[in-house]
């Protein structure tokens, strides 16, 4: 797909995220469980120098952020800090944020309130966040939205290049209407009802507005040279695959790499694909994945109850 020059102007991808999957707060969030609001107030201010260290989702920002200086143009992509916090203890978020040299300009501190409400009034294509009970809110009202799981941030020093996102399919890009069917009838029910709906596109599920925001981004680019690579992963193999090809084609979305698996263990090709994140709503592919790659849970879905 090819972006108008009359609507190139309009094209933007804008991320929301918590402050603990941007930082590494594990110690002032231990803190908060183990003593209270008010000492974790304390702490935070007493501790308002003290840089962070990037946590599981940085790494990703900071290659999306670069974005920019590559379009030469400030704000085509933007990060949006969502915080529990307040403002007084969320002002070392956003100093860190600056120190580590994220354009960061908008911010909301919700003083303990869930901040999930704020996604859609930003206008957020995604909302990253270390809080499953808010991930939870914002799939229902609508937005594309994952728990990031903890493991050890690279350095964004070290982790130069393409900006590379991996999707599954069933219940993340699409709805779960097949996942559930599989989980009914079992495989060759399955497989047999795909092959049989092959030219009936699948329904959207909650990521398909950020792959759309995603792709058109990357229609900026030449296709041979863009900054940014995506991926289908998904547990789906021949016949199954007919249906999502068609269904993507319908929807007027190019996805640059599609690995049918079969059933194969995703952990593997993720990290040969060298995903900045992936995007799973079953937890166990989701836990194996996050020893290699960052990952976010998205709690939808007939997997999640």
């Amino acid at each position: 797909m090819s972006v108008d020059s009359k609507d190139i102007e309009a094209v933007r991808l804008v991320v929301a995220i918590s402050s603990r999957a941007l930082f590494d707060l594990s110690e002032s969030h231990r803190v908060f469980e183990t003593q209270g609001v008010d000492a974790y107030r304390e702490y935070q201010v007493a501790h308002e120098s003290d840089i962070l260290s990037p946590g599981v989702a940085f790494p990703l920002v900071k290659k999306l952020m670069s974005l920019n200086a590559t379009l030469e143009q400030r704000g085509r992509v933007e990060v949006i800090l969502l915080s529990r916090n307040s403002s007084d203890t969320g002002l070392r978020v956003l100093t860190s944020a600056h120190h580590h040299g994220l354009d960061i300009t908008r911010a909301a501190f919700t003083g303990g309130a869930s901040p999930y409400r704020y996604v859609s009034a930003f206008g957020a294509h995604l909302f990253l966040s270390a809080d499953p009970l808010d991930v939870r809110l914002a799939l229902d009202a609508g937005c594309a939205a994952a728990t990031v799981l903890p493991a050890s941030a690279p350095s964004a020093e070290a982790h130069e290049g393409q900006v590379r996102i991996a999707f599954d399919g069933d219940a993340v890009l699409f709805s779960d209407e097949a996942e559930r069917l599989f989980r009914r009838e079992g495989l060759d029910v399955f497989n047999a009802s795909e092959f049989a709906s092959a030219h009936e596109p699948l329904a959207s599920g909650p990521f398909k507005g950020f792959l759309f925001a995603v792709h058109r981004l990357q229609a900026l680019f030449p296709q041979d040279a863009s900054p940014l690579r995506t991926a289908l992963v998904t547990s789906r193999g021949a016949p199954s695959h007919e249906r999502v090809i068609r269904t993507l084609r319908d929807w007027g979305i190019r996805i640059d790499e599609a690995l049918f698996l079969g059933g194969m263990r995703k952990a593997d090709f993720l990290r040969a694909f060298d995903a900045d994140i992936f995007f799973d709503d079953q937890e166990t592919h989701c836990e194996a994945a996050s020893l290699h790659v960052a990952t976010g849970h998205v709690p939808h879905g007939v997997a999640n109850g």
